[in-house]
């Protein structure tokens, strides 16, 4: 078939309306006047706080699932919270990105160990994670717990380990850290805030 081109546009043009009009009908005011639904009318908010920097911007995250038992929520949006202080409901690139963080196939939820030597990691309890951090801490604090300098003077100090705590936590968890921590007599203490 040989066309012009004033042809091919001709008839390019014909086809594309009667395909409009095929699909809307003659009458597209039916179509017109359905209402689309709200996608976010049947999931369910969480607030939270954006783990990314000291920032700590809130975030409303929404939900698809009824929360049973057996079944799983999925986050499918998230958006900066407008009754937050920090933030007011704005996001920088990365907490707009907060999304892809939280549903990456490759985000790691569970602890991993990779023993002294070895090159592969292995997945672990929480339980088992949490004794091993605490065995470790309580044996290098036996090992390096100074009670009196050499003047003699009681300074209980624990300088083997340092402590640098999160950001995005409340000041009242911040607080309870610090006192919890210092009171075993850590004295390398940061806040990621200052970083």
């Amino acid at each position: 078939m040989n066309l012009s081109r004033r042809q091919f546009l001709k008839l390019t043009t014909s086809g594309i309306g009667a395909t409009s009009l095929g699909a809307l009908g003659f009458a597209p005011d039916r179509v017109l006047a359905d209402v689309r639904n709200f996608k976010l009318a049947s999931t369910t908010q969480t607030r939270n706080t954006c783990p990314y920097c000291s920032v700590s911007c809130g975030v409303i995250m929404y939900g698809l699932g009824d929360r049973s038992k057996n079944a799983h929520l999925k986050l499918v949006h998230i958006e900066g919270d407008p009754d937050h202080p920090v933030n007011r409901g704005t996001l920088c690139p990365k907490g707009a990105s907060l999304i892809d963080f939280v549903n990456s196939p490759h985000r790691l939820k569970f602890p991993e160990y990779r023993a002294p030597g070895a090159s592969e990691w292995q997945r672990v309890t929480w339980e088992w994670a949490l004794d091993r951090i605490a065995r470790l801490m309580k044996d290098d604090r036996d090992k390096n717990f100074v009670a009196k300098n050499a003047a003699g003077v009681t300074v209980n100090r624990w300088t083997t380990v340092g402590l640098l705590a999160a950001s995005a936590s409340s000041n009242e968890t911040g607080y309870l850290t610090h006192k919890i921590f210092r009171s075993m007599g850590m004295t390398a203490m940061d806040n990621q805030a200052r970083v």
